[in-house]
């Protein structure tokens, strides 16, 4: 699907709540593209013999039903297997003979979806244009329904596999990896539906009996169908391939509606008034093309489907809550509900925000820095804090023979004892400290020695590596390294921060001055970042001096004119201050990319930053001066070359 068919899709997940207004709980098999690289793709589904034991059915074959396993355990397995056990000595299991047994089939391949295939462009039109056209939120269901049923009326009969929860079959089941139970059924659509979310259709087990699952009992198949008598979600059916046009059109409606329930509804859409709703459909489009082309960086895209899911959950945790309450609610089931409410207005929030286009890089930056400014010590003094495992007279030789001194080894315990004006000296070794996430005071971190030898590596578990509220904090010579953190690398909340000789290796996004803050780095290399290099938020301000900006955002996406970010992300309402000056930018996906919001401004930065760029940065034009001026920018001597997409991008919002 648009730019993301070139690139990895989601983890397979399993749906909890009924997309729509209809408050049940469902657990089905992953649907839409979110399965598709795992059931679109393959030509024949793996097939496996898998030890489990199937669920009891109610009706009058589930005695023998319940005696069955798809493969017999060894008996000591049996004997230590708890409460099964237990039961089993109670009724002893009846072997199956061998003849008994109907070995299932591969399954066929399913179609292909062509959506998987499309651009960004090609899936807004099909939604905003085709789909939704100009409907609204609350009647989004009512119109994705009339979709379907057309689609639907074009065969009545059809094959198709059936992918379901293997907890619909199995009470445990010994080989987790596998994500579905696939059946081979046929499919009688019903000429009225609901709604497209629940539509249901009819089934029966198809000719030759073929499953994902080779030693599947076809008994527990046909009685798990009549216990739901024959009537299973349309979703959870995928039309066999080579069926004519007519079912392929059937599939590509499907994958549209999945689509549409996974990931660009909410549950809120329709409670809230919305003026143009396909316009913010086309940007929850846009929030999944940018994660699966890499703009928004992997650590943050798996936090935002994380969101997601625990938003999802909690709704279903408040809606069993809720269900479970007889006649009217105490005042601790009161305060439960309003508990479990607030958690989720607290979730769709942060889910809002991160549609935000503003705020599409990085995700909303989570309130970090509550820790209260020490200031100055009582006495007046100032302190050296040396790190090193061993401290020895030579480390601490050109200091003055005033310096009090203390030495540490661990990092954070030499941060968490420091006021402002004090020094961090830090010899080199590997270290990690959280306490470089809550920078407050006014202090010095530098490194002794070979930069790439003092390296300091971020806590995987924690949002935030380096960030700072100090007036004044200055980090030289040292390493900076980013193991799974999802904020920038390095952010400057408020205040001014200078890195200098520094090597920062990013795994997420970069450098990123928020606004109101100040950034000073020189003679330092930032390489790495899937977003830009240094983001520069309205109202920032930067000094950037004989740096090495490369390898960042140079991800080849599908769509390359959605991506905006590259070494220097610049955005201008209002103007940043930027200056640069023999700085080497290369190797990323766009070399400076400048945000602003005025077409006029777009037209004159556009002729003088190409002309500038293309002259080696020159500042005798007019228009380049004229430019200068209105963005507060500045660049000098400065080498820009082999970037993926281009040198420098002007873009208006």
């Amino acid at each position: 699907m648009a730019s993301g068919s070139l690139h990895a899709v989601p983890e397979d997940s399993v749906r909890t709540l009924n997309p729509g207004r209809r408050d049940e709980k469902a657990v089905s098999a992953p649907t839409g593209e979110l399965a598709a690289a795992g059931t679109l793709t393959s030509t024949t589904p793996p097939m496996r013999p898998v030890v489990a034991s199937p669920r009891p059915v109610r009706r009058k074959a589930g005695r023998a039903v319940a005696r069955r396993r798809l493969q017999l355990r060894p008996t000591s397995e049996a004997e230590g297997s708890g409460e099964g056990a237990a039961e089993e000595e109670e009724e002893p299991l009846l072997s199956v003979p061998e003849e008994e047994e109907e070995e299932a089939q591969p399954l066929p391949p399913v179609c292909v979806s062509p959506m998987r295939g499309m651009w960004r462009e090609e899936k807004v039109a099909l939604y905003c244009d085709k789909v939704l056209q100009d409907c609204k939120a609350e009647d989004a269901d009512e119109t994705l329904n009339k979709y379907l049923s057309e689609k639907l009326n074009l065969k009545d009969k059809w094959l198709g596999v059936w992918k379901t929860n293997p907890e619909l079959f199995f009470v445990r089941y010994e080989d987790a990896s596998i994500p579905f139970v696939g059946i081979l059924v046929e499919v009688t659509c019903k000429a009225h539906q609901i709604s497209s979310s629940c539509f249901k259709v009819t089934v029966s087990v198809a000719e030759p009996f073929s499953s994902n699952i080779a030693n599947i009992a076809r008994n527990l198949v046909d009685e798990i169908l009549e216990e739901l008598e024959h009537s299973v979600p349309l979703l959870e059916v995928y039309p066999v391939e080579g069926q004519g046009s007519d079912v392929h059109d059937i599939a590509l409606a499907l994958e549209v509606v999945r689509f549409f329930y996974d990931f660009l509804w909410r549950d809120w859409d329709d409670e809230e008034s919305c003026e143009n709703y396909t316009a913010l459909i086309e940007e929850r489009i846009n929030l999944w093309c940018d994660i699966q082309d890499g703009t928004i960086p992997g650590p943050i895209a798996q936090r935002f489907r994380t969101t997601l899911e625990k938003y999802k959950n909690k709704r279903v945790e408040l809606i069993e809550y809720q269900s479970n309450i007889k006649e009217d609610p105490s005042a601790a089931e009161a305060v439960e509900c309003w508990k479990k409410y607030y958690e989720i207005v607290m979730l769709c929030g942060l889910l809002k925000t991160w549609e935000d286009l503003r705020l599409r890089v990085h995700g909303p930056f989570f309130p970090r820095i509550l820790r209260r400014r020490k200031g100055k010590r009582d006495f007046g003094k100032t302190i050296t804090h040396i790190v090193t495992k061993v401290m020895t007279t030579d480390m601490v030789k050109d200091l003055p023979s005033d310096t009090l001194l203390q030495q540490h080894d661990d990092l954070d315990l030499a941060l968490d004892s420091c006021y402002s004006g004090d020094t961090v000296v830090i010899f080199p070794g590997e270290y990690q400290a959280v306490n470089l996430a809550l920078l407050t005071d006014d202090i010095i971190l530098k490194g002794v020695g070979n930069r790439e030898e003092i390296m300091i590596t971020s806590e995987p578990s924690h949002d935030s590596f380096v960030v700072s509220k100090a007036d004044n904090v200055k980090l030289m010579n040292l390493s900076l390294i980013q193991q799974g953190t999802v904020d920038g690398i390095v952010v400057v909340e408020s205040g001014h921060m200078t890195l200098e000789n520094c090597v920062l290796k990013c795994e997420g996004t970069g450098v990123c001055v928020l606004t109101g803050a100040a950034l000073t780095i020189t003679d330092s290399e930032i390489t790495g970042a899937q977003g830009a290099g240094v983001e520069l938020y309205p109202g920032s301000a930067a000094i950037l001096e004989r740096n090495e900006i490369h390898h960042c955002n140079n991800l080849r996406t599908g769509d390359s004119s959605k991506s905006i970010l590259g070494g220097v992300n610049m955005k201008v309402l209002p103007a940043p201050k930027l200056k640069m000056a023999n700085n080497h930018i290369y190797n990323n996906g766009y070399g400076v990319c400048i945000l602003q919001p005025t077409e006029q401004l777009f037209i004159v930065a556009k002729e003088a930053l190409n002309k500038g760029a293309a002259s080696g940065d020159r500042k005798d034009e007019n228009m380049l001066s004229n430019i200068m001026q209105n963005l507060n920018l500045e660049m000098n001597n400065n080498k820009i070359e082999a970037n993926l997409k281009g040198d420098i991008r002007i873009v208006t919002s």
